[in-house]
């Protein structure tokens, strides 16, 4: 298949553009310039009253994050075992644009981003000294639940919670024609004017301001991540100069995928990027403690099966030692400020997938994906710290989870090749995330969008550069990334009201054609 504005398959006759849709492009435009303006007017004020938020919707709302992913779970669960499970986007006939190794590819990539390397490799290391579940500080238990909790926080839930509007979107998309790749198309039962009616613009701007922190959120812990790494090689300065060029070159390379399209562009960049994580992976399984990684995986796996009902419904409402609040509730409310935006995406490349395949797929390999991140690279950093090789939470605690992840990194043979490798992972990771966040930005801010389309590509390019322009402005500001974690929290908590009509419409939609014959 060929890549929208790229042209056509067979690489002759140009395909149209969507136009834009100004109103919307206008406003996300402003969105995005207005929040960056606050950051450099008001930074010490705008985050003590973020802050401030974020302590009172988790304290007091966080249970309706949990609820809200337990209600997800059971109705997942109805699709995938109903008839409607049989669904397939585009029509009984209908085959796929991409084989499914490179569809799970490019959906992992977008719904991950560098971030997973991050995470994977530190972790734990924030919860043996304040761990889950009553347990003592660093014991065998404590040991057990840091090793499994990143699982947990990067599993099921979160891939499932990708799933509800992917399955509303594609399905007005494919099934119903709808020609606007939004969050509000989800909706459409309940907008009766439509996508461009009041209703609809606020969906959609909650969307947009979801997708602005989530984006900064995460860029803003992969350029620190990538500098450090940089640092550790090279020598240089990791400094405030370092971190800022980090992400004028990765805004470079997404905006270069962006322009090429899904076809050359993020198909490729997803590709290669897959054969290369895994071969890094396998690489530290074999000249690491391969024993221990293979243990504590299983074990992992094992506890998490297990206690899996105990840790989505767990509130600690007797200790309320705020382990839940900061780690468990905090993740939910990233992966649902970061739903619509994998789904539009996910959208675009799942033509000829049934609703089945849909679910099962994000929910099955995304968690197989991130956990074998967490169990090599977390299993490997954790026994430097049993074995007194390298005490990775001093390092965190003295100096940042970054610096800690690049001294990990530097006690593996051969650490230069490594960390090179590491860097190009993470960088890719980082691309195709953002160049996905384009493509959605663009999408949303199109019109008239048919199956198969790519946005125009200035329109991507633009998208892609404006992406980048509030990490940096964050690097001016003292706990930036924190600010912007707890604010991706507070704007997150409308999108469960949304998520509730999604699952309705979808329920609706599938109603109404079942009873017109069109299923």
């Amino acid at each position: 298949m060929g890549s929208g504005t790229d042209g056509s398959s067979d690489g002759q006759t140009p395909r149209r553009e969507p136009p834009i849709d100004w109103p919307v492009f206008g406003i996300t435009a402003l969105v995005l310039g207005g929040v960056c303006a606050l950051i450099f007017a008001a930074p010490a004020r705008a985050g003590a009253f973020i802050n401030g938020l974020y302590d009172a919707v988790t304290h007091n709302l966080g249970f309706l994050y949990q609820w809200y992913v337990i209600a997800l779970l059971i109705f997942l669960g109805y699709i995938v075992c109903s008839r409607h499970g049989a669904i397939r986007l585009g029509g009984r006939d209908c085959k796929s644009d991409y084989s499914t190794l490179s569809w799970i590819g490019m959906i992992f990539c977008a719904g991950v981003g560098a971030t997973l390397i991050y995470w994977a490799v530190v972790e734990w290391a924030f919860y043996i000294d304040s761990p889950p579940l009553g347990a003592a500080p660093r014991s065998t238990e404590a040991l057990e639940w840091a090793a499994t909790y990143g699982i947990f926080h990067w599993g099921p839930v979160g891939w499932a919670i990708f799933c509800l509007p992917t399955i509303a979107i594609a399905y007005a998309f494919y099934m119903r024609g709808e020609p606007h790749l939004r969050l509000s198309s989800g909706c459409l039962p309940f907008l009766p004017g439509g996508v461009g009616s009041t209703r609809a613009r606020i969906i959609d701007f909650i969307y947009m301001a979801n997708l602005i922190g989530g984006g900064a959120t995460s860029l803003g812990l992969t350029a620190p991540m990538i500098a450090g790494i940089f640092a550790k090689i090279s020598g240089v300065p990791h400094d405030f100069a370092l971190e800022a060029t980090v992400i004028g070159i990765s805004v470079l390379i997404f905006g270069a995928s962006s322009w090429l399209g899904l076809e050359r562009g993020f198909k490729r960049l997803s590709d290669a990027n897959t054969w290369i994580a895994l071969t890094l992976l396998f690489y530290i399984v074999a000249v690491g403690p391969t024993i221990f990684i293979l243990q504590m995986g299983t074990n992992s796996l094992g506890l998490m099966l297990q206690e899996f009902v105990r840790m989505v419904t767990w509130t600690d409402p007797i200790e309320r030692g705020g382990f839940v609040e900061s780690w468990t509730v905090f993740y939910w409310a990233w992966w649902v400020a970061y739903g619509p935006f994998v789904a539009i995406f996910a959208t675009r490349i799942s033509r000829g997938r049934t609703l089945r395949e849909l679910i099962l797929g994000l929910m099955v390999f995304g968690t197989l994906g991130a956990g074998i991140f967490y169990i090599v690279l977390g299993n490997y950093a954790m026994h430097l710290e049993l074995s007194q090789t390298l005490s990775v939470t001093t390092l965190i605690r003295e100096h940042s989870g970054p610096y800690a992840l690049a001294e990990v990194l530097g006690t593996l043979p051969f650490p230069t090749v490594t960390m090179l490798g590491f860097l190009v992972v993470a960088a890719i990771l980082m691309a195709t995330t953002y160049d996905s966040a384009s493509f959605t930005l663009a999408s949303v801010a199109s019109r008239d969008i048919r199956a198969g389309e790519d946005t125009a590509r200035w329109n991507r390019l633009f998208w892609a550069v404006a992406i980048g322009i509030p990490p940096i402005a964050l690097l001016f500001v003292e706990g930036g990334v924190k600010v912007v974690q707890s604010a991706t929290v507070v704007v997150s908590l409308p999108l469960l009201a949304v998520g509730v009509l999604l699952a309705l419409s979808i329920l609706r939609m599938i109603r109404e054609d079942e009873a017109a014959g069109r299923l």
